[in-house]
């Protein structure tokens, strides 16, 4: 008999991402941003009209991931794991829940709330032990709207050092850059300009994902933050955001410069990933750790990153499907709870 079927969520601070598996398929997947310091109370009515958009039945069962507990708006990751947690328990009170924990368990709700830390952050392990079960030896770079995820993967196991966030930090597993929300001055602390080299603003004017817009990487649809001055995604505005970048605006710079700001970030952002990616894989090169599989939104910053140091790289969109790879996390840990039986 086939069994229920399973929505796996991952909740962000930014995004929530939701994918319905059966059978050992993603049926459909979506990612829906949501800032939760913004508007905390309207989670549990999103989660019930993103699992209707999905085609949820009501029978179906619920995996969580999360990164949410990171938010300001909790002061400890604590309150953050359990404020996720009632949510999805309020928006699906009949429903059989469990809450995934770094390392591959899945918790009953009151007891990931009481084991906080284990469950935190948890949703790169979910992907990374998706990945696993088809690639025994690789390394998953999961490149989001706001981070980057360096995996490696060893024999058919999650191989990183680091379980934690502050962990993944110390060991380059966990990268702080993103595709859409890192400002441009986290990236880099100067841009070219007239044949040399002028430091950048440190005002938040510009976004990454104003340098992917304006070089045609990102479609402006998929820029679902707010920008920096409230402007919309587009070409245009992204010409204007990245003038600011060197305190000029569009009066005083032609397209040239915007090209050259914009090519030099973009080129930057990968040569940091792929750095922290060389880093990953010298530490497992006894285990031949194999080729790149590349996922998130940003899974063009990975595949970059791999071509620089000449690695074979392969997307995962082209396994999963493009909106399943973007809501990786989600479709993950809704295949891993299906897989368990």
């Amino acid at each position: 008999m086939t069994g229920p079927a399973i929505v796996g969520w991952d909740i962000g601070g930014v995004n929530v991402k939701g994918a319905l598996v059966r059978s050992g398929r993603v049926l459909s997947a979506t990612t829906h941003p949501f800032e939760v310091q913004r508007a905390p109370d309207q989670l549990s009515a999103l989660l019930k009209r993103l699992a209707a958009d999905l085609g949820a039945p009501e029978d179906a069962h619920h995996a969580i991931t999360m990164t949410a507990e990171l938010s300001q708006l909790f002061r400890a990751k604590r309150d953050g794991v359990s404020w996720v947690i009632g949510a999805v328990l309020g928006a699906f009170p009949s429903a059989r829940v469990l809450v995934y924990a770094v390392g591959g368990a899945f918790l009953e709700p009151a007891v990931a709330c009481a084991r906080p830390l284990d469950v935190a952050a948890s949703n790169w392990y979910a992907t990374a032990a998706m990945i696993a079960q088809k690639w025994r030896d690789c390394v998953l770079v999961d490149v989001g709207t706001t981070t980057c995820d360096v995996i490696p993967i060893a024999g058919g196991g999650v191989a990183a050092l680091g379980r934690n966030d502050p962990e993944r930090l110390l060991s380059g597993e966990l990268v702080y850059l993103g595709a859409v929300r890192t400002p441009v001055e986290a990236i880099v602390h100067e841009v070219p300009w007239r044949g040399g080299m002028a430091g950048v603003s440190a005002e938040g004017f510009a976004l990454a994902g104003d340098v992917h817009v304006w070089r045609g990487d990102l479609d402006p649809a998929d820029f679902a933050v707010p920008t920096p001055d409230g402007r919309p995604a587009t070409r245009e505005f992204a010409r204007e955001r990245l003038a600011r970048v060197i305190c000029a605006d569009v009066e005083m710079v032609d397209d040239g410069v915007i090209d050259a700001i914009a090519e030099h970030v973009a080129r930057v952002q990968v040569e940091r990933v792929a750095a922290a990616l060389a880093r990953v894989r010298e530490r497992h090169a006894a285990h031949a750790p194999g080729a790149v599989i590349a996922a998130g939104l940003g899974a063009f910053i990975a595949l970059r990153a791999a071509a620089r140091l000449g690695v074979p790289a392969v997307s995962l969109a082209d396994t999963l499907g493009a909106d399943a790879a973007r809501a990786a996390p989600a479709a993950a840990v809704a295949l891993l709870l299906e897989r368990l039986g």
